[in-house]
C-alpha cells in the first residue's frame, strides 16, 4: 500500500497541472452555480493539510494566519488572488509535503488533539489526519475538475 504522503504528492501534481494550464483570470473566476473558484480550492487543500496535521498536533504551521482565514473550512471566495499569491500557493503545494515527510521521519508528531470531521470521521492521530487528508483532497480535486470545465 502506498504511504499517504506519496498519494498526496500524486494528487498535488494533478493540481499543479491545473495551475500551470490556466490563466490568472481563469483561476480567479467563480463560475455560475459555484461559490468558489479553482485557486480557492487549491489553497484550501494546502490550508486544510496544515490544520489537520500540524495545528491539531500542536505544532507550528508553514502558513500564516491570513492564509488560514481566507481558505479554511467554511470560507468562500472573497477577493481575486495575484500572480504572486498563485506562485506562493504553488510552492506550498510541495514544500508543505516535504516538511511533513521530514517531520514524520524525525518523529516530531507526539500529541494529537482528537477532531471530529464534518464528514463523520474522528481523527485521533497524525496518521488518521494524513489518511483523511487524502480523502479530503480527493473531494476537492473533483470540485477542481468540475470548475475547470466551467471556466
Amino acid at each position: 500500500m502506498q504511504d499517504p504522503i506519496t498519494i498526496t504528492r500524486v494528487n498535488r501534481k494533478l493540481i499543479e497541472k491545473i495551475l500551470d494550464n490556466h490563466t490568472l483570470e481563469q483561476l480567479n473566476k467563480v463560475p455560475e452555480g459555484f461559490k468558489n473558484n479553482l485557486i480557492w480550492n487549491i489553497a484550501h487543500v494546502v490550508v486544510t493539510q496544515q490544520l489537520l496535521v500540524y495545528n491539531l498536533s500542536g505544532l507550528p504551521m508553514m502558513i500564516d494566519e491570513e492564509m488560514v482565514n481566507l481558505y479554511r473550512k467554511g470560507t468562500k471566495f472573497e477577493r481575486e488572488v495575484t500572480a504572486e499569491e498563485v506562485l506562493k500557493i504553488k510552492e506550498l503545494l510541495f514544500s508543505t509535503l516535504d516538511k511533513t515527510e521530514e517531520d514524520l521521519t524525525a518523529k516530531v508528531f507526539k500529541d494529537y488533539n482528537e477532531y471530529p470531521t464534518s464528514t463523520g470521521f474522528v481523527l485521533k492521530s497524525v496518521q488518521d489526519a494524513l489518511n483523511f487528508n487524502n480523502f479530503h483532497e480527493g473531494i476537492h480535486l473533483g470540485y477542481i475538475l468540475a470548475l475547470k470545465k466551467s471556466v
